[in-house]
């Protein structure tokens, strides 16, 4: 009997302890610390292998364009292009100041790849840029990561950890896409992201192309027996072109001639939503920080044309991975979407302007 009374005096003696340890000393933020700590370390061992990985990737795709030391090339882009954002407190004209710095940044991009892929085609390059953007991104995802870790390690703040931890996995599946991506821009293969580009293609039919802007061009068609002017990215290297611009050059010249200008372009589906449907709406389809999305807008606006937009949902793994066939099916959907609001909305003496939105890697 006294044995069993000192086992439940030891037992309450523990409890009383343990509970102690618990509500009044930082025990238990030490071992949620540690927690998230050792799973946020295998995290960033798994964004380091991927950013390792997307580095051989571009030195191989470098290597093949017989770049003299594609490890400097790439170590020498890596953290040097980076873009600070206009003031945006006094918004007067923020948008041209937008314009000028993104196309500031993208003009020295270009020239350092110029520089040093002299003898690479100009399709090569696009695509090399592509590349070398990826890879650099993913190196500054790695190194977020390992600050925000570092931080939560040097101030013990597990609450910082435990967000981290809920972020990271997400992320780091994110990281894998684009990794996983950079082989459809070393072999050409047009994206998810083409989308837009791709129902350009198949509504110009056989017109010829007429550059209007940087890396952009139009075709004049008939669709429905209306006057089109389709308007994409010049393919078949990495980009977007310059679509604003090319839409407000148009408009300009055609003025109050044009009856509808159709935007088409990828949109990022919910959960719940399925890859390759197709909804259509009203406004501008597309995902720029804004200087092209705007020129599109004030030009509708000017001249009191409606703007459809058409967009095919997809994931942000899908958009900029290569292509995949529920993809494909609704760049067919969004194609006799566009004809039907053509047939239905413009008159036979009217000119539509069809833009489609998005990366035309891997089309003409």
């Amino acid at each position: 009997m006294d044995g069993s009374n000192d086992w439940t005096s030891i037992v309450l003696t523990l409890l009383i302890l343990g509970s102690f340890l618990l509500n009044f000393t930082d025990i238990p933020q030490k071992m949620q610390l540690w927690r998230y700590s050792s799973y946020i370390r295998k995290k960033i061992i798994q964004l380091t292998e991927i950013e390792d990985e997307s580095k051989r990737k571009v030195i191989k795709y470098l290597s093949r364009l017989n770049v003299e030391n594609p490890r400097k090339v790439l170590e020498g882009f890596i953290d040097n292009f980076f873009m600070i954002s206009p003031v945006d407190k006094e918004p007067t004209d923020i948008i041209r100041r937008m314009r000028h710095l993104i196309r500031t940044k993208d003009d020295l991009i270009r020239k350092y790849v110029e520089e040093n892929l002299p003898n690479a085609t100009s399709v090569q390059r696009q695509n090399a840029e592509a590349l070398l953007e990826i890879s650099s991104t993913l190196a500054y995802v790695n190194k977020v990561a390992k600050h925000y870790f570092q931080l939560g390690l040097k101030y013990n703040n597990w609450v910082l950890m435990m967000q981290l931890a809920l972020e990271l996995q997400q992320v780091v599946k994110l990281a894998k896409a684009y990794d996983d991506a950079m082989d459809s821009f070393m072999k050409g293969t047009p994206i998810g992201d083409g989308a837009g580009p791709l129902v350009a293609y198949y509504l110009k039919g056989s017109a010829e192309p007429v550059e209007i802007a940087k890396e952009t061009v139009y075709y004049v068609t008939e669709i429905e027996g209306r006057k089109v002017y389709v308007v994409k990215a010049k393919g078949p290297g990495s980009t977007v072109g310059w679509p604003g611009e090319a839409v407000e050059k148009i408009i300009n010249d055609l003025r109050d001639r044009v009856s509808r200008i159709i935007t088409v372009d990828a949109a990022l589906k919910l959960e719940s939503e399925k890859t390759g449907e197709v909804a259509y709406g009203v406004g501008a389809a597309i995902g720029d920080p804004g200087p092209e999305k705007i020129a599109i807008e004030r030009a509708a606006t000017k001249y009191g044309i409606p703007l459809d937009a058409v967009v095919i949902k997809m994931s942000n793994e899908e958009a900029i991975n290569t292509m995949t066939k529920q993809v494909f099916e609704g760049v067919k959907k969004a194609i006799e979407i566009v004809k039907k609001i053509i047939k239905e909305k413009v008159p036979r003496d009217g000119i539509t302007v069809v833009v489609g939105i998005g990366n035309t890697i891997g089309i003409t």
